[in-house]
C-alpha cells in the first residue's frame, strides 16, 4: 500500500510560465509532502525574480493537497502585502486557498540568526534585558500575592469555602516532615558558632561570651535563617513541581471548568500551611542550634550545661527570641507565594517545569536574604 501511495502521488508537477506582467505557476497532481520537495527551488527561483504582487497559481490542474504543499505553494505570494487576495489565484479547487491561509496563520517566516556581537554595549543591552525581566517578575509576584490575599479574605468572610484537608497535609509536609533536616541543619550551624567563638574569645581570656554569641546569633538571625532558606529550597520547590504537574496534565484548566477556585484548592492552603509552621520549624532550629552550641562548648570549654543555660538565662533577653520568630510568619508566606506563583506559570512542556523550579527556589532565597536585611536595618532602628 505505501508504494502505491507514492506511485500515485509522483505525478506532481509544476509549470512556471509568463503573461505579460504576470508569472503564473501551474501545479499538476497531487502536492503532498513525498513529492513536494523537487519542487522546492524552482518555487525559490520565482520568489527571488519575481514581484510577490505578480504571482498568479493556477490550481485548476491540481489534484490532492496537503499542509506542506499549501505551504509551498502560498510562500510564493507571501511577501506581497495581500498574500491572499483574489487575483493571485486562478482556477477552483475545493480546499486549497482555505488551506494556504489557514497555513499561512499559523506559520511565521524567521529570519536569519544574528550574529552574535561581544562588547560594552551588547552587556549593556544584556544587563537591561536582566533589570527588565526582575521588575515583571517582581510586579507578577505582587500581583500573585493580592490575588491571594483577597481569595485568604473571601474564605475568612466565608468560613465554608476554605479547605481543611489540604492545609492539614501541607501542614504535616512542610513542617513535620522537614523538622528533622532543619534541626539536623542548626545543630551543626550552632557547632560550628560555638567552635568559632570559642577558638577566637580564648585567646582573650572571654571565653564565657561564647554563651552571648551562640545566643544571639541563633536566637535572632541562624535559626530563622536556616529555616527559611530549607523551606526554599525543600517545600518551594515541591510546591512548583506539584503545581505545576497539574498545569501540565490540564488538571488546573480542568478546575476551572469544574467551577473550583485553582487560589481555593491549591494556592490558599500552602501558603496557610507555610505561614502557620514556619515559627515552629523556626523554634526547633533554635532549640537544635543552641543544644549544638552548648554541646561544643562543654567539650571545648568546659562550660557545664548548668552554667550555659544560667548565662543563657541572665544575659540573653527575651526580646532577641521574639525577634528571631517574628521574621519566620513572613518569611514562611513569601517561600510559599513565590513557589505557587512558579507552579501557576508552568506551561504544556517538562522544560517549562524545570526552569519555574530552579526560578523558585533562586527567588526565593534572593527575597529572603533581602527581607533578613531589611528586617536587620529596622531593627536596629528600632533599638530591638
Amino acid at each position: 500500500m505505501r508504494g502505491m501511495r507514492d506511485e500515485s502521488s509522483a505525478r506532481a508537477e509544476l509549470v512556471v510560465r509568463e503573461e505579460g506582467e504576470r508569472t503564473i505557476l501551474e501545479p499538476h497532481g497531487d502536492w503532498v509532502i513525498d513529492t513536494i520537495g523537487r519542487h522546492d527551488n524552482a518555487i525559490r527561483a520565482v520568489e527571488a525574480s519575481a514581484d510577490p504582487c505578480s504571482i498568479v497559481v493556477d490550481v485548476s490542474h491540481l489534484g490532492r493537497v496537503d499542509t506542506a504543499g499549501a505551504y509551498l505553494l502560498g510562500r510564493a505570494t507571501r511577501k506581497c502585502p495581500t498574500p491572499d487576495a483574489d487575483f493571485h489565484f486562478v482556477g477552483q479547487h475545493r480546499t486549497v486557498r482555505r488551506l494556504i491561509e489557514e497555513v499561512r496563520m499559523r506559520t511565521q517566516i524567521c529570519g536569519p540568526d544574528e550574529e552574535p556581537t561581544f562588547g560594552f554595549i551588547k552587556a549593556l543591552a544584556r544587563l537591561g534585558a536582566g533589570i527588565e525581566v526582575a521588575y515583571q517578575e517582581a510586579v507578577d509576584t505582587f500581583a500573585f500575592f493580592g490575588r491571594t490575599l483577597t481569595t485568604g479574605l473571601s474564605c475568612f468572610f466565608q468560613p465554608w469555602r476554605f479547605r481543611l484537608t489540604p492545609t492539614v497535609w501541607a501542614m504535616e509536609e512542610v513542617g513535620v516532615n522537614a523538622l528533622p533536616i532543619v534541626a539536623t541543619l542548626t545543630f551543626f550551624i550552632g557547632a560550628v558558632v560555638a567552635f568559632m567563638g570559642a577558638t577566637l574569645l580564648q585567646s582573650f581570656g572571654a571565653s564565657v561570651f561564647t554563651v552571648d554569641l551562640v545566643g544571639l546569633s541563633i536566637l535572632r538571625e541562624f535559626g530563622v535563617l536556616i529555616t527559611a532558606i530549607m523551606l526554599a529550597a525543600r517545600s518551594d520547590s515541591a510546591f512548583t513541581a506539584s503545581i505545576g504537574a497539574m498545569k501540565m496534565q490540564q488538571e488546573v484548566d480542568a478546575m476551572r471548568v469544574l467551577g473550583l477556585d485553582p487560589y481555593e484548592a491549591l494556592v490558599l492552603p500552602r501558603v496557610v500551611a507555610c505561614v502557620l509552621m514556619a515559627p515552629l520549624l523556626t523554634f526547633g532550629a533554635m532549640v537544635a542550634g543552641i543544644f549544638g552550641g552548648m554541646l561544643v562548648t562543654w567539650s571545648a570549654q568546659d562550660i557545664s550545661p548548668a552554667l550555659f543555660f544560667t548565662r543563657l538565662h541572665s544575659e540573653i533577653d527575651i526580646s532577641h527570641f521574639w525577634v528571631g520568630m517574628s521574621k519566620a510568619p513572613v518569611f514562611g508566606m513569601v517561600v510559599a507565594i513565590i513557589g505557587c506563583r512558579q507552579g501557576m506559570q508552568v506551561q504544556g512542556d517538562v522544560e517549562s517545569l524545570g526552569r519555574r523550579v530552579t526560578a523558585s527556589v533562586v527567588q526565593s532565597i534572593f527575597a529572603i536574604i533581602v527581607l533578613e536585611a531589611l528586617f536587620a536595618m529596622m531593627y536596629l532602628e528600632l533599638g530591638i
